[in-house]
């Protein structure tokens, strides 16, 4: 254990998943009020971690709400602060729309195009019970997914509220959120589909218990100062808010079940060190590598289906525009492949999910057997493993310089922005389907997976003869990996190699 690491939608009327969230962090237990309307549509997915850690204003007294626009006049998509009715917000690839095509409540509402976020730089005061946002497809553009965040800590840590929310249509309609905020809580809107489609959001309501809107501005907390991370709140496991008899393989999985390895976060102070976490699976990014340094996902039945693979290999959007995007073209000629990290048979329950995979975020330059025949074998055994009535937390990275493909040795393609991995390893941790999977990890009823090849050519396609120890993994990674267990199951588990039957 190292304890300083380094750095397909669903009908109208489907319940969202409500969440549970740790005691530290009192999130809104979400359901719909009433089924919504064929426009805006609910596809199930898993509670994300916490995202991104933005920097706080002082705390300043709201208006009341709804948060209608109207004293907006930001008109590019710039990121930019905005003093609006209730306080002051920030907007990044955002603006206050006035033209026709957007759809609004008055004269004004906020448009935002992919990677779209409205951030509030203030906290309403606890006791909010009820939040309403209306939303629509801009003009005639296609549907957009968006997603409300929420933060009772001010603004240093973001956990998702509810289920995404799938618009389309050009007209408004209402989607309401229900449950109950202890503390004084932040909100966040953000586009999170990579599509042309541009979206518009207008009339933010918060009510009480009582049905009156929310007034005044909770105390204030101060963000993290530039360069400085906040740990994040314990991983959790969340339930479906439906019947405890539905069964464990349909409810959604955390893909930091296990810990955030490097302690990554969402912040430009950390380009090296940075978290990108989307429903499929949670990246921490090296930007000088241009490679991630791991990827972390869990894989149970409900993961797979039967959604074709995209192989639309892309930039990712969610990236910062201050780093280099890697692009498919990064690896043309190079004689490596666009070696996944989360694979895309992974994710085929839709086609967003296996789409997501393809993000070059995800990629690292692998050599192609050990992509297409070591690491291949290790991912078909994985999956027969779930088929079998299991399900997998698996954590994916790469490190090191250097690695042998069809053209040779290389230390870095793409003029040197994108660096070539000497080894590539990964942690499987298996346990028969379902829940307290951490209290179950943590009395030794899970089997524990560490491998780690040589990047090259002559890699066996055996990848039972690279099993090691996680303490190994992690003595030359500098990560802490099985970080969310208690410290004695971590000394206990994390010093066993594997040698189990693998056939």
């Amino acid at each position: 254990m190292n304890i300083c690491p380094g750095v397909g939608y669903y009908p109208a009327g489907y319940i969202a998943p409500m969440i549970r969230l740790a005691p530290a962090l009192l999130s809104l237990l979400l359901n719909a009020c009433s089924p919504p309307p064929t426009e805006t549509l609910r596809p199930p997915a898993p509670t994300g971690p916490p995202a991104i850690a933005v920097q706080s204003a002082p705390a300043q007294a709201a208006s009341r709400f709804p948060e209608t626009f109207e004293a907006g006049s930001k008109g590019s998509y710039a990121p930019g602060s905005e003093t609006l009715g209730t306080g002051p917000w920030q907007l990044t690839e955002a603006l206050i729309g006035t033209s026709e095509q957007d759809h609004k409540h008055g004269a004004r509402a906020a448009r935002l195009r992919a990677g779209g976020r409205l951030t509030m730089s203030f906290d309403a005061p606890a006791g909010v019970q009820t939040i309403r946002i209306s939303s629509a497809a801009y003009g005639q553009d296609a549907a957009s997914t968006w997603e409300l965040w929420g933060s009772q800590d001010g603004g240093r840590s973001y956990r998702r509220i509810g289920a995404a929310v799938r618009t389309q249509g050009p007209r408004l309609l209402t989607t309401t959120f229900e449950g109950g905020s202890a503390r004084a809580l932040r909100l966040e809107i953000r586009k999170t589909d990579t599509g042309a489609g541009r979206l518009n959001i207008d009339d933010i309501g918060l009510e009480t218990g009582t049905g009156a809107a929310v007034v005044g501005g909770g105390a204030g907390q101060p963000g993290p100062l530039p360069g400085q991370t906040s740990p994040p709140p314990p991983p959790v496991r969340p339930t479906t808010g439906v019947a405890a008899s539905q069964p464990a393989e349909t409810q959604p999985a955390d893909n930091l079940a296990l810990g955030n390895p490097s302690g990554a976060t969402a912040s430009l102070s950390t380009p090296n060190n940075y978290l990108l976490a989307r429903p499929q699976y949670a990246v921490g990014y090296h930007a000088r590598r241009g490679t991630p340094t791991w990827v972390s996902w869990h894989l149970s039945a409900a993961d797979r289906g039967q959604a074709p693979r995209q192989d639309d290999f892309r930039a990712d959007p969610a990236l910062p525009r201050q780093f280099y995007a890697v692009s498919p073209r990064s690896y043309s000629g190079s004689g490596f492949d666009r070696g996944h990290n989360c694979p895309s048979a992974d994710r085929s329950r839709t086609l967003d999910d296996n789409s997501a995979t393809f993000l070059m975020t995800n990629m690292i330059p692998q050599a192609a057997n050990n992509n297409q025949r070591t690491w291949g074998n290790l991912e078909e055994w994985t999956r027969a493993q779930v088929e079998r009535g299991q399900e997998v937390y698996i954590i994916m990275g790469s490190y090191g310089q250097g690695g042998t493909g069809l053209q040779g040795f290389k230390t870095t393609i793409d003029e040197g922005r994108v660096t070539v991995p000497a080894r590539v390893w990964k942690v499987l941790v298996l346990l028969p389907e379902g829940g307290n999977d951490l209290q179950r990890i943590a009395a030794g009823q899970a089997r524990l997976i560490a491998i780690d090849t040589p990047n090259d050519q002559q890699v066996s396609p055996d990848w039972s003869r690279y099993r090691v120890s996680i303490d190994a993994l992690e003595a030359a990674t500098g990560l802490d990996l099985l970080s969310a267990l208690p410290v004695a199951a971590q000394e206990r588990l994390e010093a066993q190699t594997d040698s189990g039957p693998t056939r």
